[in-house]
């Protein structure tokens, strides 16, 4: 399962823990907000005016990365 700008910001999250750097890391303090399970990434880098093609592939990154550590 690849990381799609459709998916809410907290899906994101639980499916790929090591993604919450990236978040950080951008400056957006998705984790623990109640809205995250309401958001995409689309709308969670539109609201922090963050490059949204730069994030998502941070953001894949990072999970490619976490699923490597796993085994």
């Amino acid at each position: 399962m690849t990381i799609e700008f459709t998916q809410s910001v907290d899906d994101v999250m639980r499916h790929w823990p090591a993604t919450i750097r990236v978040f950080l890391n951008h400056g957006m303090r998705c984790v623990g907000c109640p809205i995250a399970c309401f958001h995409t990434v689309d709308e969670a880098c539109h609201e922090h005016r963050v490059d949204h093609e730069t994030f998502l592939a941070d953001l894949r990154a990072a999970a490619f990365e976490g699923s490597q550590d796993l085994g």
